[in-house]
């Protein structure tokens, strides 16, 4: 059985616009790829923060800890589901 190759936006349409999925992340990536005036705290580079992103993969926030990155999404009418 061959898996389905999916383009970006036939995979964001599968859970609808609202879908987005919650992962850890480490604290350095976002350090890496982030500008530093766009950061609002100091970051301990090995902490494990956690990213809200659309189903296209888009990351849309980071927060501190999983519970609070899945009020922010439900807070914005979006459905959250985690990725381990």
């Amino acid at each position: 059985m061959m898996t389905p190759v999916l383009s970006t936006e036939a995979f964001a349409a599968l859970g609808g616009p609202n879908l987005v999925y919650v992962r850890p992340i480490k604290a350095s990536e976002i350090l890496a790829t982030v500008p530093a005036d766009r950061i609002q705290t100091e970051l301990d580079p090995d902490a494990t923060l956690y990213a809200v992103h659309r189903a296209d993969g888009e990351r849309l926030a980071v927060l501190a800890d999983r519970d609070a990155a899945v009020a922010a999404a439900m807070a914005h009418e979006l459905a959250p589901v985690s990725v381990h």
